[in-house]
C-alpha cells in the first residue's frame, strides 16, 4: 500500500489506495455543537492546521453531535453515511474523519471549496 498526502487549501488530507479501487480521503474537523441549523463549510485555524469547521443542531450527548456531524460531512460531499467514518476525536470538538471513495479528487475539491466558504 502507497500513502500519499495532498495539502488543500493549506489543509492536510491523506489518501491512501484500498481494495477495490476506493481511496480514503482524511479530513480534520472542528465541530460547533448546538447550532441554531446543521451548516458545513468554513475554516478554523489557518494554514496547515485549519479544521473543516462543522455545526449541527445536536447537543453534545451520548454521541449525537458526532454522528450528526457524520450524517452532514456525508450530505455535503455527496456521498452515502457509510462511507463517512470517524477516526480520532470521538469526545472531542476537534475530529478526524475518514471519507472512502471511487473518486478522492473530487472529494478533495469538494472539501477545498467548503473551506473557503
Amino acid at each position: 500500500m502507497k500513502t500519499q498526502g495532498m495539502k488543500t487549501q493549506g489543509m492536510k488530507t491523506q489518501g491512501m489506495k484500498t481494495q477495490g479501487g476506493a481511496a480514503p480521503v482524511r479530513v480534520a474537523i472542528r465541530v460547533r455543537p448546538g447550532a441554531s441549523r446543521s451548516s458545513v463549510g468554513g475554516s478554523y485555524g489557518a494554514g496547515e492546521d485549519a479544521r473543516l469547521t462543522v455545526a449541527v443542531s445536536a447537543r453534545a450527548v451520548d454521541g449525537a453531535a458526532t454522528e450528526a456531524v457524520l450524517v452532514a460531512i456525508a450530505k455535503a460531499l455527496g456521498v452515502r453515511r457509510r462511507q463517512v467514518l470517524l477516526v480520532t476525536g470521538r469526545t472531542s470538538r476537534d475530529k478526524v474523519i475518514e471519507v472512502t471513495t471511487d473518486d478522492p479528487a473530487r472529494v478533495r475539491v469538494l472539501i477545498a471549496q467548503l473551506l473557503v466558504g
